[in-house]
């Protein structure tokens, strides 16, 4: 099996890729920090992948996209698995006043990923299989005064995941959107951990199976479908004075 894990040093992409190292696969690894992506390869060599490719990448620099894929395509002609699980969760309070920060958060977390993902979802459809993973987020299906940017580049991921699905389907391929609620990682080391938190292992084996079943759409853990559906809800007179 052939797996391209891009943002492969996020807590929870390692988690997902330790999985895939399990069963043998051969990984692609593509991330910012080289060290960090040295780290992560060595531990999934251990694990038991059979061959592993690292490539450094910084994903705001939409000049090297191509690049990434052509990268991809010398050492994998055939992929099963795309996994995008890169992003940041910028200081909403920090970022109010400041345009160019949230410019710079939501194009990081939207528009990179949708064109490194666009790349890969044409490389699926040419090749007629496949399954390209995108981490969305929960915060993406309400936007919230507590981290709005953050939520809106989730959001037009999930547009453009929804829509892309009907072009890879077709084509015999598969889109699954994960959606996460709050996954202990380094990305939320600075959040108080509450009892909705859920560990990067278990998040892993759960987005894991749904790649494996090529879910449409994944909520990780399962129970947040409910909790966003009830975030829907709330009419957003009541939503705009509320704080979290």
């Amino acid at each position: 099996m052939n797996v391209a894990v891009i943002g492969a040093t996020s807590g929870i992409a390692e988690a997902v890729a330790r999985r895939f190292a399990k069963e043998r696969a051969r990984l692609f690894l593509a991330a910012r920090n080289p060290a960090k992506l040295r780290a992560v390869a060595d531990d999934l060599r251990v694990r038991g992948a059979v061959e592993i490719f690292v490539h450094q990448i910084d994903f705001a620099d939409f000049a090297v996209h191509d690049a990434l894929i052509a990268a991809v395509r010398e050492r994998m002609p055939t992929l099963d698995v795309v996994l995008i699980a890169y992003g940041t969760l910028p200081d909403q309070k920090a970022i109010d006043r400041d345009p160019s920060a949230q410019v710079a958060a939501f194009t990081l977390n939207a528009t990179s990923v949708i064109s490194i993902a666009s790349r890969f979802a044409s490389l699926l459809e040419d090749q007629k299989s496949g399954t390209l993973a995108v981490i969305g987020s929960v915060a993406g299906d309400r936007g919230r005064r507590s981290n709005y940017v953050y939520g809106s580049a989730k959001a037009a991921v999930h547009a453009w995941c929804d829509g892309v699905r009907g072009r890879l389907e077709r084509a015999g391929a598969a889109m699954v959107l994960i959606k996460p609620g709050w996954i202990d990682t380094a990305m939320t080391a600075h959040l108080a951990k509450g009892p909705l938190f859920m560990s990067a292992d278990s998040a892993g084996a759960a987005i894991h199976a749904a790649i494996t079943r090529r879910e449409r759409v994944a909520y990780v853990p399962v129970w947040w479908r409910a909790i966003s559906f009830a975030l829907k809800m709330i009419p957003s007179s009541i939503l705009a004075r509320v704080s979290f």
